[in-house]
């Protein structure tokens, strides 16, 4: 097994239809129009020269390596920049072009450091690489001028004095170095930064020799507006740019494609191997959601995976005040059935159950599910859907028919209106960021919907048409507002309608939105948004040309989540904006494997392909497979469970991949139930929270270390390949299996891929799904069956899933959370662009140097008025409790909100939140919370205690204290 080796082609492809012949050094080649001379050459297998093209940014052109001669035209063009025509003849190899390439390459080497040997890009060089192509034998040229390459003068006036052209290193970023000795300014990085991140943070400093890479003005890396994605290090030609772990640990040897375990976005990567070590993490070009692109968490921050602090031992202790006892794994799984054994014998079939993990493979997901039906003989499985995107499903399974986003993330690259509702993509999904704001720069215009003035609103040559800040929790009349003035106005698309909904639903629809109280007038008092604003946004959505709607947790961690979603796919329907390129809506997910954690039946209503229990022929198919009766009534959401479990009547749970005691709301509750159970399995990489409470841990693999898929955002069904042996021993589907046979189960799972056969076997839009499949394809959209053999990349063309489009009525309904004179301002939380969820993988790599803890953003009206300054400790506190953290002054929250994040477990923001939740799913009422603000002199009483509590669960025998 070698390394992944892509083409680099020069310069990106042409999508022209129309196709040109031409003839390169004899050979024809066909290519579309618009081709450049090099792509077109590679095409035909004949490799020009090149040093400042890539094909992930435009043709540049200053390089002057790339040269031809084309006959019937005067000099010789760069072939990067050069088109095709039809009839060219093209000639890349004279001895004219050798001599100028020569000259060209003979300069660029008298200013770099001839240091091969020693250099960490050796081997994987492509300045070395082309001095070879172009047959560079001498460099005529010394140091004795000026140089950029040594410290002090050199030649005739080496006397000792400093060299003012030589900068040192910059060493301040914590996975990547710059050496400007290195640097040939073929501007690859600038551009890179520019064209496919987006953020502009790198520019070309001084003039003519002087010329050399900058990451601002006289900032290092660390401290200017560099987002750390890679892409410059990635398009860099030489070592100017290169992977500290590169320098520490040398080339890789072999490389495996796999998905990133973060985000719903769900990039591909090549995995770059030395033996079992991994040297970095490279975005693969053929990833259909990234497309080559990258974050800072899924290109550097990996290093959790040999973290220390990783759990590799199953552990048991009889108390929750016990030491933790290191075990045999056929220990733990005997322990673990026995006492299951025990608890149903004594309290019920009904008092276990269990949660599923979204960061876990759908194969492991599946089996987790099936564990608890058939082997726990319940319904009483769910995941952490419930506490996110739980409303995306029902809302766009009641009006659509299905449950997921309607599109795929190349769609953005159509899309005429961005509309972003409750979502940060910036900070939360950073790589399908770059892709919408490039389409942003392109002339689409966005609407951005946000108590926040987020990155989304404004960022270096995009910013919104219309940003409306609405007061938190008033998502739905918004919504309803604007579809107020698309009826009103008369907008709405009645064509689409007409064809594709059910009339008479859009008239009593209709009704309902023209009803004055739904204006944006009557909503501005509330919503504290202009309506003149709310107007503005509706006319763009609806007149704009196609146009798109993104939302995220914004959207749905609200006790009127369900609603919104039902909202926006009437927006959607209105307006004819479903079933084509550039338009739908598409729920950003949140974790890896959100969506294919919902797709395998994780929910306690639903079986694997979101089919009801209670349906007769879905549960005959398990039964007749797995040989067990099906409950036919719904299970415990894992609310009720820890309901159950304080009344006495819950008692064991299993607990994969899940932190619920940090993500869930009302801490003091989780805490509770948690406490109140006598079985309580965690199934992870680390003694999380959750763990505090637990009676017996399995150590968890991570995604380096299994084959399975992931499901992204976009119903993506990515493959996820093993690359090292499981430091634990065992991969999670493993763990899961050995679990079910101790508990009296005939499992003989010999590979994942069996799993994913089951999965297809028993799901309708999974039934093509095979590992052989997606080697050929690469990845496939669900549904993926005979009427949809290649996957279905656009849902709802012809027609909706459920038959006719159904209009909702959305009647507003303001939240049971009032703020008053004791909590007078709202607090809403999110998400940072280099921590992510609890943080239990980020923390433990060097991103903490961007966040090493949650603050809260805080309007300077309000601080003044509580005596805050920027810095200060200060107490938050709400109906359900209080915690202390550090306090940010900043106009990017409006007066009256503040905003914190999640991702620290000393700052616990859950002990804040309360337990409403959404009407229909039971998703947590995260971003709307009552409180007051005021001064602090450190953590509070209950953040002591609760680390005194944290290192004491922490203790294993036989090791030190294991703190967290």
């Amino acid at each position: 097994m070698g390394l992944v080796h892509e083409i680099d082609y020069g310069t990106p492809a042409s999508r022209a239809e129309k196709q040109i012949t031409l003839t390169v050094d004899g050979f024809e080649v066909t290519v579309p129009e618009g081709t450049s001379i090099m792509r077109a050459s590679m095409d035909a297998g004949i490799a020009i020269p090149k040093l400042c093209a890539t094909d992930m940014v435009d043709a540049f052109g200053s390089c002057r390596l790339c040269l031809v001669e084309i006959e019937g035209r005067n000099g010789t063009p760069s072939s990067c920049t050069t088109p095709v025509a039809e009839g060219m003849v093209v000639h890349t190899q004279t001895g004219r072009l050798k001599d100028i390439r020569r000259g060209v390459m003979e300069l660029y080497i008298s200013d770099h450091p001839l240091d091969c040997l020693t250099c960490a890009a050796n081997g994987d060089c492509e300045l070395q690489d082309m001095a070879g192509a172009v047959g560079l034998r001498d460099v005529r040229y010394g140091y004795d001028g000026d140089n950029h390459v040594f410290a002090k003068s050199w030649g005739a006036l080496s006397d000792g004095t400093a060299n003012m052209r030589w900068m040192p290193k910059d060493e301040s970023n914590p996975y990547f170095t710059y050496d400007p000795s290195k640097c040939i300014v073929c501007s690859r990085c600038v551009r890179a930064c520019e064209e496919v991140q987006g953020t502009f943070a790198l520019t070309i400093e001084g003039r003519g020799f002087g010329s050399r890479v900058s990451p601002g003005m006289h900032q290092d890396f660390l401290s200017s507006e560099c987002v750390s994605c890679g892409a410059c290090v990635q398009a860099c030609p030489t070592a100017t740019l290169t992977e500290k772990s590169v320098i520490e640990i040398g080339q890789p040897e072999r490389s495996v494609v796999t998905t990133c375990a973060y985000c719903g976005v769900g990039c591909s990567f090549k995995a770059e191997m030395r033996g079992d070590e991994l040297v970095r993490m490279v975005p693969y070009k053929d990833g259909k959601a990234n497309r080559g692109h990258s974050c800072v968490k899924g290109r550097f921050a990996y290093g959790y995976a040999t973290h220390k602090e990783r759990i590799l031992n199953p552990m048991v202790r009889e108390k929750i005040t016990d030491p933790w006892r290191e075990v045999t794994w056929e220990e733990a799984f005997a322990h673990i059935a026995g006492e299951f054994r025990r608890i149903q014998y004594q309290y019920g079939r009904g008092a276990i159950g269990g949660i599923t993990s979204s960061r876990c493979t759908n194969e492991e997901t599946y089996l987790v599910q099936k564990l608890i039906r058939q082997g726990f003989g319940n319904n009483n499985v769910d995941t952490c859907a419930r506490v996110c995107h739980s409303p995306t499903g029902y809302g766009l399974g009641q009006t659509y028919g299905t449950s997921a986003g309607t599109q795929d993330f190349d769609s953005v690259e159509h899309s005429d209106v961005v509309m972003v509702i409750g979502a940060n993509p910036a900070a939360g999904h950073p790589v399908f960021a770059s892709r919408m704001k490039k389409r942003l720069r392109q002339g689409a215009k966005l609407i951005v919907i946000d108590p926040r003035r987020t990155e989304t609103v404004k960022s270096p040559h995009v910013e919104a048409s219309y940003h409306l800040p609405l007061k938190p929790g008033t998502n739905v009349a918004i919504v309803t507002a604007m579809a107020h003035v698309i009826v009103t106005e008369g907008l709405f698309d009645e064509a689409f309608i007409r064809e594709r909904c059910d009339w008479s639903e859009f008239e009593d629809y209709a009704e309902f939105v023209s009803d004055k109280a739904y204006s944006p007038e009557a909503v501005e008092a509330f919503t504290g948004v202009e309506a003149e604003t709310i107007r503005g946004a509706a006319r763009l959505y609806a007149t704009g040309g196609n146009g798109a709607i993104y939302y995220g947790l914004g959207v749905t961690e609200h006790s009127q989540g369900s609603t919104t979603v039902m909202g926006i796919a009437n927006l959607a329907m209105l307006t004819g904006n479903i079933g084509r390129p550039g338009v739908g809506v598409n729920p950003l997910r949140g974790q890896n494997n959100v969506q294919g954690s919902c797709d395998m039946g994780s929910f306690p209503h639903e079986l694997p392909g979101y089919r009801h229990v209670s349906g007769d022929a879905v549960r005959d198919i398990y039964e007749a497979l797995w040989g067990v009766k099906i409950d036919t009534e719904p299970g415990l959401r894992i609310p009720n469970m820890l309901d159950a479990a304080v009344e006495g009547t819950f008692r064991g749970i299993y607990i994969q991949g899940e932190d619920i005691l940090q993500s869930d709301p009302d801490t003091k509750h989780v805490s509770a139930g948690l406490a109140a159970m006598e079985c309580v399995v965690v199934h992870d990489l680390f003694l999380n929270e959750t763990a505090r409470y637990a009676h017996v841990f399995l150590p968890g693999s991570t995604f380096l270390e299994k084959d399975g898929t992931f499901t992204n955002a976009e119903r993506r069904i990515n493959r996820v390949r093993k690359v090292m042996a499981p430091k634990n021993g065992l991969a999670d589907w493993e763990v899961t299996q050995r679990l079910a046979q101790a508990m009296g189960l005939n499992w003989a799972y010999d590979h994942p891929s069996q799993i994913m056969d089951e999965i297809a076997q028993t799901t309708p839009s999974f039934a093509n799904v095979c590992y052989d499949y997606l080697e050929r394809m690469g990845s496939v959209q669900w549904p993926c069956n005979d009427k949809a053999p290649a996957g279905t990349p656009i849902m709802h063309v012809d027609g909706f899933v459920r038959g006719k489009g159904k209009f909702i009525r959305t009647e507003y309904v303001a939240t049971d959370e009032k703020t008053g004179p004791r909590f007078p301002l709202l607090l809403t939380t999110g998400r940072i662009l280099s921590q992510y969820n609890v943080g239990a993988q980020t923390r433990r790599t060097p991103n903490v140097i961007w966040h090493d803890e949650d603050v809260l953003e805080i309007h300077p009206h309000d601080a003044e008025q509580r005596g805050v300054r920027d810095g200060d400790w200060v107490r938050l506190t709400s109906r359900s409790g209080e915690t202390t953290l550090r306090a940010t002054i900043t106009d990017k929250v409006a007066p009256g909100v503040v905003y914190t994040t999640f991702h620290h477990p000393d700052t616990q923001a859950n002990v804040i939140t309360t337990d409403y939740s959404d009407w229909a799913t039971n998703c947590p009422e995260y971003k709307v919370t009552a409180v007051q603000v005021g001064p602090s002199n450190g953590p509070s009483r209950w953040q002591e205690e609760y680390e005194d509590l944290s290192r004491k669960s922490r203790r294993i025998e036989g090791h030190m204290e294991a703190a967290e």
